[in-house]
């Protein structure tokens, strides 16, 4: 069996250090102005792309410069010029959608390899053998694919490196598809600038027709049940008297909002049909995500190559993440009502909240940089690269030294007693809390 290598996200220098020590083989970060994430991205330089690269060659992993934008000409004509010091530094391979850009690639630097992004859409394998043929290693397979159609992909085209997403955000249409963002706030998802507008609260409001046949709202206190069937008025909470017209009869307000993709279960299968890549969405998510999402795959891609049967343990543990409730994506069909959530937008709270990170260590006490408040009493987790321990905080001190039961929040610093069997390396570390069920 070939062993998949773990891909997991930097949006940042502390999402790329994470990412590693928590078992990851490979990491992917792109620069603002050529990739999806604008947000959150802290690699807007060359500088800060140079110290990323150098981390990961320097632990044997790999690095992948992701260049995915769907670019018009002004960006085409920097595309060139803002890449020639990127190349210099070697990154394992480009994450690539659009074939202008490739061929410029190809032409000026052929030996570069060239990942073809899932932004591309590949859902078939005679896409993955053109692709094969203009000398792309490797295909980020589209996510609206099921596992039978994964596994023909990796038959009809065998010598072809194929990458396969199995935890994160979904999107509502094809990857790299939707323009509802760029038509109402003037931020083009596929410019990498999406405000996720397919998440938010919508709420009918009673209407009438013009002269022209343009839905004009009426008095907001007007009974939502006069609107007629397939159309309403939608508006935004937090742009009040903006009026948006919808044709859509659904039971709930957040029409669009995919649930999560979660596939920590199928990892065996993938690893058993020679996929080369399992890859982590979320450059813009919180370095705990990352080290929770990295360290469960890890144990997962691990297992499956020993032959130990599958733990539903990592299950619950990604549970402990926020998340807009789990599905298994198109990897297996479902009913719509298993890919969507109708009842909110955000995220639901996960089993686990992040209450700090550990600055300090002695024989008798963690010192904690606190988040998020907690108490003596509460079971507690401390989460380490080298695994998980479970305890209660029986004891609790200011950083002067005082004796106190609660952790107020963000901005303050305690002392607690380390579990037994505490590592001795501490980096990378985050204290939560237990809810209790």
């Amino acid at each position: 069996m070939h062993k998949p290598e773990l891909l997991a996200p930097a949006g940042t220098l502390d999402h790329l250090k994470t990412a590693l020590a928590y078992g990851a083989d490979a990491v992917y970060a792109g620069q603002p102005r050529y990739s999806l994430r604008v947000r959150n991205n802290s690699f807007r330089d060359v500088a800060a792309l140079a110290e990323g690269i150098e981390l990961t060659h320097d632990q044997g992993k790999a690095f992948y410069l992701v260049s995915n934008i769907a670019p018009h000409n002004s960006k085409v004509r920097s595309y060139l010029r803002d890449l020639e010091p990127i190349i210099e530094l070697n990154p394992d391979a480009l994450i690539m959608s659009d074939p202008g850009l490739i061929m410029l690639v190809r032409e000026r630097w052929p030996d570069q390899a060239i990942h073809l992004s899932v932004q591309a859409n590949a859902v078939n394998w005679a896409t993955v053998e053109f692709w094969r043929r203009q000398g792309i290693r490797r295909v980020i397979l589209s996510r609206e694919l099921a596992l039978e159609e994964i596994r023909e992909i990796r038959g009809m085209v065998p010598h072809m490196e194929l990458e396969v997403f199995v935890h994160g955000a979904l999107c509502m249409a094809y990857s790299g598809r939707c323009l509802l963002s760029g038509y109402m706030n003037h931020r083009d998802a596929n410019q990498g600038a999406c405000t996720n507008a397919c998440r938010w609260n919508y709420k009918p409001v009673a209407h009438q027709q013009d002269q022209t046949g343009d839905l004009i709202a009426t008095s907001k206190d007007d009974s939502v049940g006069q609107l007629e069937p397939r159309e309403m008025l939608l508006e935004e909470p937090n742009r009040p008297g903006g009026f948006i017209p919808a044709y859509e009869d659904e039971h709930g307000t957040y029409i669009m909002n995919s649930k999560d993709l979660r596939a920590v279960q199928h990892v065996a299968e993938l690893v058993n049909m020679g996929i080369h890549s399992l890859k982590l969405e979320g450059r813009t998510k919180s370095t705990y995500y990352v080290a929770r999402t990295t360290g469960v795959y890890r144990r997962a891609i691990d297992d499956a190559m020993a032959g130990r049967p599958f733990d539903m343990a990592m299950m619950d543990e990604l549970e402990a993440l926020s998340n807009r409730g789990y599905t298994e994506g198109f990897l297996r069909r479902h009913p719509p009502k298993e890919y969507q959530t109708y009842e909110q937008g955000s995220s639901f709270l996960g089993t686990q909240q992040v209450v700090g990170t550990i600055t300090d260590r002695s024989d008798a006490w963690l010192t904690v940089d606190v988040k998020n408040q907690f108490r003596v009493g509460d079971t507690l987790e401390l989460l380490t690269p080298s695994g998980r321990t479970r305890f209660v905080a029986r004891h609790m001190e200011t950083a002067r030294g005082d004796a106190t039961e609660r952790a107020p929040g963000s901005g303050h610093v305690v002392r607690i007693p380390p579990p037994a069997n505490t590592p001795a390396d501490l980096t990378h570390a985050y204290l939560t809390r237990v809810d209790r069920q």
